[in-house]
């Protein structure tokens, strides 16, 4: 009797034994996914980053940064430029705005927009429109300028080209 009762106790810390060394196994291997998660995470976020769309504007010899929105016309936009460059003689509009023809037409998806100074803008899917006022209408946005400074007096008050670039 006494050899089964040793027995029973002894099979019962093999098993008590071997479930804590799954549990351990567990979350090693839990902590490990966890761990390849967040690095995977930081690394999208960082070729996301790396990956923002960015254009070079020159304006009567003043250059200016512009971020480029994440939709199917500014990725349009931005493969135009970076392919062969984009110049646009563009007029001035009721004192807020500049507008200008791309000369061909861009996938449209207008919503009504609260506009300002630095956006840019596409209207009826092939003007280019540049903010240095504020205006509400029905646009698709195609970016904004990263930094003002010098931006409205770039733009001064007539006609204007405008030099794109990447890079």
């Amino acid at each position: 009797m006494k050899k089964a009762v040793a027995v029973i106790l002894f099979l019962i810390m093999i098993f008590t034994l071997n479930a804590c060394t799954e549990t351990s196994d567990k979350t090693e291997t839990t902590s490990a996914v966890n761990n390849e998660t967040a690095q995977t995470t930081e690394e999208a976020q960082s070729e996301e980053q790396t990956n923002e769309m960015k254009v070079n504007i020159n304006i009567n010899g003043k250059t200016f940064t512009a971020t480029l929105e994440d939709n199917v016309a500014a990725k349009e936009l931005y493969e135009i430029i970076r392919a062969e460059g984009l110049t646009v003689e563009m007029s001035d509009y009721s004192g807020f705005e500049k507008v200008g023809s791309l000369g061909r037409t861009l996938t449209a998806d207008d919503k009504q927009t609260r506009t300002k100074s630095g956006d840019i803008v596409l209207y009826n899917g092939s003007q280019l429109v540049m903010f240095y006022g504020t205006n509400s209408w029905s646009y698709t946005r195609l970016g904004k300028i990263d930094n003002l400074s010098g931006w409205e007096e770039a733009l001064g008050s007539g006609d204007i080209t405008a030099e794109f670039s990447v890079g």
